[in-house]
């Protein structure tokens, strides 16, 4: 083998390099974010929005039942 490329430790073989590049595909995807409808957008938006409602809701009512349990 000609002189190999020193590598940063977990960067991976020949075998592993090979397989991300044909494999895992490419490192982004054209118009991923910037790409789709507004209706999609905006159906995204509120889905996230949704979730973080949801997430809120879920630690507030950790919460009250650790304060009960505390008896306070």
């Amino acid at each position: 083998m000609a002189a190999e490329e020193k590598k940063a430790p977990g960067e991976g073989g020949r075998l592993l390099g090979w397989v991300f590049r044909n494999l895992a595909g490419p490192p982004t995807v054209e118009g991923a974010v910037q790409g789709g409808s507004r209706q999609a957008r905006d159906l995204w938006k509120e889905d996230l929005e949704r979730r973080k409602q949801w997430s809120r809701e879920q630690r507030e009512r950790k919460r009250a039942e650790r304060e009960a349990r505390r008896g306070h």
